[in-house]
Parts: C-alpha cells; sequence; structure tokens
C-alpha cells in the first residue's frame, strides 16, 4: 500500500520508515507538522524523492493516533531524562 515505507523490527525499533533509509515517518511528519517545512524543503535537505515525503505523510494520515501518540511519548520521555541529567555545559555556566 505505502511502496516508499518499510518496517524492520531491528532497524530504529521498528517504527516505519522510507525503505533503504534510516529517516522515519515521525521525522518527516516532526519536521513537516511541527516545523513547518514543505516537502520539498525536506526532500532538498535529506536527498529523498517528493515521492517519498509524500508516501510518509500519506501513511502518517492512515496510522495519524498511533504515530502522534508515539512522538508525544518519545517527547516525555526525552523530557524526563533531560530532567535527571544536566549536561557538563550547563553544570560549568552554573558554577
Amino acid at each position: 500500500m505505502h511502496r516508499h515505507i518499510e518496517i524492520d523490527l531491528h532497524i530504529k525499533a521498528g517504527k516505519p520508515r522510507i525503505k533503504g533509509r534510516r529517516i522515519t515517518v515521525h521525522d518527516i511528519v516532526i519536521w513537516h507538522e511541527r516545523m513547518g517545512l514543505s516537502p520539498d524543503e525536506i526532500a532538498s535537505s535529506y536527498d529523498l524523492q517528493l515521492s517519498e515525503i509524500h508516501d510518509a505523510l500519506a501513511y502518517y494520515f492512515d496510522y495519524r493516533d498511533q504515530i502522534d501518540r508515539e512522538i508525544n511519548e518519545d517527547a516525555i520521555y526525552v523530557n524526563e531524562v533531560q530532567k535527571k541529567y544536566t549536561s557538563k555545559l550547563t553544570q560549568l555556566l552554573d558554577s
């Protein structure tokens, strides 16, 4: 159904991604929907075909609830880790 998307449980924790690349649908969604990059900007920045970008976005819209939930869970996890561990640079700046 989505000819440019593949899932391999051993790559990127099984997240759907562009075939032959480590760029996930999640990445495309964040760049496009949350950062406001156009498909052309994403394609030129990451050496992708527009058809790959549009297929990733179509995949997202087919599985929007699940992917949004996973993106939010990832953001919560990163936030929790950042609270637990202060970077050495921050420690130096604070002293």
